[in-house]
Parts: C-alpha cells; structure tokens; sequence
C-alpha cells in the first residue's frame, strides 16, 4: 500500500508508492550535454570568459592565464547583475525591483572531462572551500541577502556545459523554500527548545537505516521523506547554522563525505543526471540554534507531472530505506 510521509521540517507531504517501485537498474538515463566542441571553461580559453572572480592553485600571478585548479567566473549569461542599486516600488497592488545580484560559475577542474564525482576529496576540497570563500566575500555587500550554491549534473538536470562545473546565486532576497526551513525549524525549537536537524541526526544515527556514510564530522542520510529515489541530505554532525564558517579541516571532512556519496550514487545508477544545493543561513545573520545547514542532492529520476503540479505533492516509487541500503552497497564489489 503506498505511504504519506511528512517532512518534519517543511510540513510537505510525499508519496512512497511502492507498488511503482525500481531498481536501480530500472531508471532511464537521459542525454549527457552535448559532447565536443569549443569549451569556454577549459584552460587556455581564460580570455573567453568574463574576468575571473577568484583562482586557487596558479603559481602565476597574472589573472586569467592556465595553470589553476579551481577558477571562479562571473556567468556570461548572468540570471542577475551585480551593478547598480536596488530600487523596490509599487506598480498598484504589485512589487517589483531592479534584478541586482551576483551569478558566478565555479570551474571544478581544469580537466574537461573530470566528473565531480571522479574527484579526489584532496580535489573536492578546493571546490567546496571556493563555495565558503566566495560566501564570505559576497556577505559583505548588504545589497544582498542570501547566496544559493547549485549544481547541476546531465542534461536532464539542466546542464549546458559538459565541462564540471558549478554555480553561485546572490539574491537581494530570501528564496521562499528557505524562509519555509526558517519557520518550520524555528517552530520546532520554540516547542522543544532544540534544532530539530541535530534531533533527525540523533535518530538517523540510533535507527541507522537511512543513513548512506558518516564520518566524525559529517553525515549523508537518504531523509525521511525523499523527493526524489536516492535524494540525500549531507549535515554536519555538531550543530551548525552557516556554511562560511567551516574550518579547512571541516572542508576537508566534507569532502570525503560529499564525494563518497556521489560515488555510490554514480556505482547504483551510472552518469545520474542530479542536482545539488547549498542551504545555510541568511547573509549577517547571528549563529541560528534553530538552524543548521546542509547539502541536498537530488538525482533527476522521476518527472514532475500534472499531479505533482496541482497538489505541490512528489510521488516516489523508492522508500529511502531501501535507497540507503543499495547507497551502502554499492560500492562493495568495486575496485
């Protein structure tokens, strides 16, 4: 009989239908981004790029030239611009603003054809300390209020760029799927007096049937209450609300564990098309009890129909705990 399962943070309601229920070798693929070609992110193209932001690992000193590791572009394309000022008025009952923020894309290796999920934790690493570093710079202008990181991995989860990368949003605003894990996690303190993402990690822990991979730092589950087959939440184990304020020993725990996850997704479904976001706190927000920030990865296995549109309900044929139990094997029988 299919399950209603709630989100114990946002109060969303999802589906587990089991009697749709797959494999891991049931789900269909989609088309990777268009292979070859001019690649704008490659080294030796800096200059077709807009300036570079930031660059880690270049013994030279002069901007936009090979040789990084890392690099940090603003988008060609940007979804908003960082010049000018914002300017909120009325139009009768509606609000509108200038479109003012930063879009920048991180290059995670200077290899075109180096998965993120192929990377060492060494490599992992840069990538996950230039999403802290490029937080803590973006924080200090106050036109801004929030900065989402993404990922976007196959075509059918919106990649354009076959070469690895991925992207930064500052907004002028709070997106309103944060400001719902504010509210939801700040009812549960004010009735528990506790956060309510340290109380799922304590049960995920004594259960230990959702969860993928943990070390002393950090823990992948497959939540309670899953989107999608095989989404899972990366939290850090000791209660923290920002990202930015991870140490280099923090950024490298998370690594490991950001890149296990990825490779036991990658060995249960070979070239997943997936997404992944970044959920800290506001930008200038004093350290949240109620919050704590984490990491979800969602792979693009199931499409979002009139159903799902009409009632805002997912339907997922997979119960996490069963995802969780392929996750862990996955890597068993691999080299």
């Amino acid at each position: 009989m299919p399950e209603l399962r709630r989100d114990p943070v946002l109060g969303r309601w999802i589906i587990i239908a089991q009697e749709r229920g797959k494999r891991p070798s049931d789900f269909i693929i989609a088309e990777s981004p268009t292979v070859g070609g001019f690649c704008p992110l490659c080294p030796g193209n800096e200059k077709t790029t807009p300036k570079e932001v930031q660059a880690y690992g270049r013994e030279s000193e002069i901007p936009d030239s090979p040789g990084w590791q890392v690099r940090v572009v603003p988008n060609k394309y940007p979804a908003l611009v960082i010049e000018g000022e914002l300017s909120r008025e009325a139009e009768g009952l509606y609000d509108k603003m200038n479109g003012i923020g930063a879009h920048e894309v991180i290059v995670e290796s200077p290899h075109h054809d180096h998965a993120f999920s192929e990377q060492s934790p060494e490599e992992m690493a840069v990538v996950l300390g230039a999403f802290r570093d490029r937080i803590r710079d973006l924080e200090q202008d106050d036109r801004f209020r929030f900065v989402l990181v993404f990922k976007n991995f196959g075509k059918a989860a919106g990649a354009s760029l076959e070469h690895s990368h991925s992207q930064l949003v500052a907004l002028p605003v709070l997106p309103r799927k944060i400001e719902s894990e504010l509210t939801g996690a700040l009812a549960y303190y004010k009735y528990k007096e506790r956060c309510i993402y340290c109380d799922i990690i304590q049960q995920e822990l004594k259960q230990d049937v959702r969860v993928v991979c943990k070390n002393e730092s950090y823990i992948s589950i497959t939540p309670f209450a899953p989107r999608t087959p095989f989404e899972m939440w990366i939290l850090p184990v000791k209660h923290s609300s920002a990202y930015h304020e991870q140490s280099e020993e923090e950024i490298f725990d998370l690594a490991e564990i950001l890149s296990e996850s990825l490779r036991r997704l990658n060995a249960c479904i070979p070239n997943v098309p997936y997404n992944f976001v970044l959920h800290t706190q506001p930008l200038r927000s004093q350290p949240m009890n109620h919050y704590h920030w984490h990491f979800e990865i969602v792979p693009k296995l199931t499409s979002i129909a009139g159903f799902e549109w009409g009632s805002g309900f997912y339907i997922n044929p997979l119960p996490p705990e069963e995802a969780a139990t392929y996750l862990r094997e996955s890597l068993k029988h691999k080299s």
